[in-house]
């Protein structure tokens, strides 16, 4: 049996660039999905692949909202949901006085389980399907994690987060400890239904040589894992790396002296990078998130996504939540867009969802998997309503052409045009 979505269908085959290029998407005013076993078994015009419906098939009929492909979300703190929109602070105060206190509670699994569930419900309202995501140093904060994107059948990124200095008591473990929990989590996580380990170094300063050493090991030695964390995103931090490493170039250079550069590395910020870092991310096909609420509203920087994309180093958006300010893929686009705008660069609607989507799963490694409707790959998707709100949906009627659409959804879009979210189909 396979189960068929009629809309409008929108995905992207690469990079549509700055001066858009229309070869880079596929866009089917009235379009179909035809899914088999939750992959994607043929897309395209809505009477060409409804022919092939049997009377065992299923039908879900949206025509007149835009199907894409489930957004994903590069860089992201489940930890965090109660600290988002705390007030005044910049990068090393905010982890004092909100993220450390808020992470302890993560000692008691039943919290960990209770937060885990209401993140994962909130993405999917958003239509977020993919995310990676920051635990804390809690071994059990990862099995409640995983426990619960398992059993909504989520392909997810996670890893427990590693400290050993420069951090409260409460939050830090060693390097033996750490590498046993490490260990112990990828055997029992690491491939397990759509689910990936990363190993998660907060960020240099709050790991010690040894302990950056034990993570480049693991990383070495074990094929497929992810490796994320923080780096140059507020200039207090960067001056601190410098005195806790003056052996190293830069801030990069520390990750990059302990073997965590890498296909399948993903850093989070890369605001304050000179071009030799750049080359870097090139040479070693690292990615990059780019987190333009939490940014803003941090007050660390702006992004530089032109001179990223100029290289080729691949990059992913993210919403950073708890220091972002929003779970929605469409709102971090619009802040994201503003970014770009203050610093003489544009992002237009193609490429922006194309950040969201392909963009992303490209960062995260997962192109292979997920990120658009090419044949066999997973059928995340969701389903959104042009006209969810009256100002949209007016916006909509006096549009003139999909780029107009795509912008004003882009800038105007939140939650609520979210209408549904599938998950391989389901």
């Amino acid at each position: 049996m396979a189960t068929f979505l009629r809309g409008s269908i929108l995905h992207f085959l690469r990079d549509p660039g700055a001066e858009p290029d229309p070869a880079a998407w596929e866009y089917f005013d009235d379009g179909c999905l035809k899914i088999v076993d939750g992959r994607v078994a043929a897309l395209g015009p809505a009477p060409d692949i409804l022919k092939a419906r049997t009377p065992q098939d299923t039908l879900h009929d949206h025509s007149g909202k835009l199907i894409l492909p489930g957004f994903v979300d590069t860089h992201v703190h489940y930890a965090q949901v109660d600290v988002i929109a705390s007030y005044g602070r910049q990068l090393l105060d905010w982890l004092n006085d909100y993220t450390f206190p808020a992470e302890r509670a993560f000692a008691d699994p039943e919290h960990g389980r209770r937060i885990a569930k209401l993140f994962l419900d909130t993405l999917l309202r958003h239509g977020t399907t993919t995310a990676a995501v920051y635990p804390t140093v809690h071994k059990q904060s990862v099995d409640a994690f995983f426990e619960e994107a398992e059993r909504r059948n989520l392909r997810m990124v996670c890893g427990k987060i590693l400290m050993d200095r420069n951090s409260p008591d409460y939050l830090r473990d060693d390097v033996a400890g750490a590498e046993r929990d490490c260990r112990d989590l990828i055997e029992r996580w690491h491939g397990k239904a759509r689910l990936g380990y990363a190993l998660t170094p907060r960020f240099a300063p709050t790991s010690s040589p040894e302990q950056l050493a034990m993570i480049g090991r693991l990383y070495a030695e074990t094929p497929g894992l992810w490796m994320q964390t923080h780096l140059a995103e507020n200039l207090d931090e960067i001056a601190w790396v410098k005195q806790l490493f003056p052996e190293a170039r830069s801030y990069l250079d520390v990750y990059d002296r302990f073997g965590l550069l890498g296909p399948r590395s993903v850093f989070a910020h890369c605001i304050h990078l000179d071009e030799a870092d750049r080359a870097r991310f090139v040479a070693s096909n690292s990615a990059m998130s780019f987190c333009p609420t939490s940014n803003l509203f941090i007050g660390s920087g702006f992004f530089d996504l032109e001179a990223a994309r100029r290289l080729g180093v691949r990059v992913g958006l993210a919403t950073d939540v708890g220091g972002g300010t929003s779970y929605s893929m469409l709102q971090t686009l619009a802040e994201a867009y503003k970014v770009l705008m203050t610093h003489g660069q544009r992002l237009n609607a193609w490429r922006g969802l194309w950040l969201a989507t392909l963009g992303g799963a490209e960062c995260l490694s997962l192109d292979g998997k997920i990120g658009n409707f090419t044949a066999g790959k997973e059928a995340d998707c969701v389903v959104l309503d042009l006209a969810a709100t009256p100002v949209l949906d007016r916006r909509m009627q006096v549009a003139k052409t999909l780029e107009e659409r795509l912008f004003a959804l882009m800038i105007l879009g939140d939650d609520r045009v979210a209408a549904k979210t599938y998950i391989l189909g389901e």
